[in-house]
């Protein structure tokens, strides 16, 4: 009886001593949501464990399959160099299939929601607030149009109106899509960062958010259900062709 591939979070890694920790927070509620699955956990940079590490480690055990999931919302470059390539300098005894990026999905936005909730908006308020959706930008024009892509169909889900911004290498940023959502006439303004863990950039959304005074922040996405959840979907979908080769 084969094993199910064990499954390595990729994330990237901060200074900020917040983002290992809500990742550690996240893995810890996926493996709750499934309990006989070994997950682990590596990093890009600046934390430890490193994922060259965390492979090395696996291979040694014995394991054989792995998915590697990257902890990102966008496919932009880490998903598309950083990660593939890390990937690649593995073991070679390890068959590793890297599952997709976590964005888009319904999921992500029933998390806005949930951390919007949280954060004191009124359900009743939806069709009278505007929201920025906030990501940490890139320069990918793939990554930016998805987010773009993300707030139109978001608004037509009962908002008054919907606007991304980026906290860099994009515009807007967040206080100018929130100047821009009061001109509109919104009562309300409400910015969800589109980030799954706290660091520089989400700070300077929170920054953002504060100058142009926003009626509510809420939090990161971090160890949301509907993101845990979202983590075992990608998960699923790639052990499918690995399960599928070891039966050939």
């Amino acid at each position: 009886m084969s094993q199910q591939p064990v499954l390595l979070v990729v994330a990237h890694g901060s200074r900020d001593p917040r983002h290992a920790a809500t990742v550690h927070a996240l893995v810890r509620r996926v493996r709750a949501m499934r309990p006989g699955l070994r997950v682990e956990t590596g990093f890009l940079d600046f934390n430890v464990p490193s994922v060259p590490g965390v492979l090395a480690s696996l291979a040694a055990e014995g394991v054989l399959d792995v998915v590697a999931l990257p902890l990102l919302l966008t496919r932009a470059f880490h998903a598309k160099s950083d990660i593939p390539s890390v990937l690649r300098e593995a073991p070679s005894r390890l068959r590793i299939r890297q599952a997709d990026v976590l964005g888009p999905s319904p999921l992500l936005t029933r998390a806005l929601e949930r951390r919007l909730q949280e954060a004191g908006l009124d359900p009743a308020d939806k069709s009278s607030t505007g929201v920025v959706l906030a990501s940490a930008g890139s320069s990918d024009p793939e990554a930016i149009a998805v987010i773009a892509a993300i707030a139109r169909e978001w608004r037509h889900t009962g908002w008054c109106a919907v606007r991304p911004a980026f906290a860099s290498a994009s515009l807007p940023r967040t206080e100018d899509a929130v100047r821009e959502l009061r001109e509109l006439g919104c009562a309300k303004v409400a910015v969800a960062p589109y980030v799954l863990a706290p660091g520089r950039l989400p700070d300077r959304i929170a920054r953002g958010a504060a100058e142009a005074k926003a009626d509510v922040l809420s939090d990161v996405l971090g160890p949301a259900p509907e993101v845990a959840r979202l983590l075992l979907e990608r998960y699923e979908a790639a052990r499918q062709p690995v399960l599928t080769a070891l039966g050939a």
